[in-house]
């Protein structure tokens, strides 16, 4: 299998909303979002399903080295093969990439956050730096559509954070901030254990009316001259809004299921942008 067919199937079997944002993308562009989407998938699962932390942090400080290699000129990874040649032709440095591992590996050394602000850094790691690199391959032409990327990234980290957190607590994380639980007087402890209440709602209300806000900063950074290139990521907007106002309307039921969209309704928001404009 050659590096381009490798990252094409790591994309699609990934079953990411991310992949229906692609679809409408030019061929090279659609190839350096693909291996960049697969680098990240390939990181993020090193936390995700290795068991044992120290493994983990061997696997991790490995891509590191392989990072810094490829961008010596060796790649060996299949993944870094198919993102390399596309590094120079949209600006994607080193840091880019480390920064997303760093992020990672803030998930082997932390599992709780105590306050908002701690929780930022994770996102801008993990999403902010994401979304910046993505938005250079969309097509980005002016510097303040880099802070609109940012933004957004943080958005659709926070609605991941929102519609994860009975998976996440299975795997010992609460991204929610210690400072907001003690707020609405939310126990991790019921949160482990499932237990819905009127606390929790009102907490899990708190969480997505700040990501609403997030969304609309997004959209009210993102120079005009640029809304065109930036489809992709208004169709990201698009699909991941309208999962967190799905994730309203059931009452925010979160803790013992993952609520998503179906196939065919995320095909139907993106096609609406693409072909609209419009969310």
């Amino acid at each position: 299998m050659n590096p381009d067919q490798y990252v094409q199937d790591k994309a699609a079997s990934s079953g990411s909303s991310f992949y229906y944002a692609f679809l409408f993308l030019p061929q090279e562009r659609r190839a350096a979002i693909t291996a960049f989407y697969a680098f990240c998938r390939e990181v993020d699962d090193v936390v995700d399903e290795v068991s044992d932390p120290g493994v983990a942090a061997t696997k991790l400080a490995w891509w590191q080295a392989e990072v810094h290699k490829a961008f010596g000129g060796q790649s060996a990874h299949p993944v870094m093969r198919a993102l390399m040649p596309h590094t120079q032709t949209y600006g994607i440095e080193e840091r880019h990439l480390q920064a997303v591992i760093e992020g990672c590996q803030m998930d082997l050394d932390q599992t709780r956050y105590l306050d908002f602000a701690g929780l930022q850094r994770y996102c801008h790691l993990v999403a902010g730096i994401v979304g910046e690199v993505a938005a250079r391959i969309f097509g980005q032409t002016d510097e303040r559509t880099t802070e609109y990327a940012h933004t957004l990234g943080q958005a659709l980290q926070l609605t991941n954070i929102i519609r994860d957190v009975g998976e996440d607590a299975m795997r010992g994380r609460i991204y929610l901030p210690i400072s907001e639980l003690q707020q609405f007087d939310v126990k991790a402890h019921e949160i482990n254990k499932r237990e819905y209440s009127d606390r929790f709602t009102a907490l899990m209300r708190f969480q997505a009316e700040r990501a609403h806000g997030l969304y609309d900063k997004a959209l009210a950074l993102l120079p005009a001259v640029d809304r065109r290139a930036q489809k992709p990521g208004l169709m990201m907007a698009s699909i991941y809004r309208t999962l967190l106002r799905e994730i309203e309307s059931e009452n925010f039921q979160v803790l013992h299921q993952r609520i998503s969209l179906t196939p065919l309704r995320k095909l139907w928001l993106v096609w609406k942008m693409q072909a609209l404009g419009r969310m």
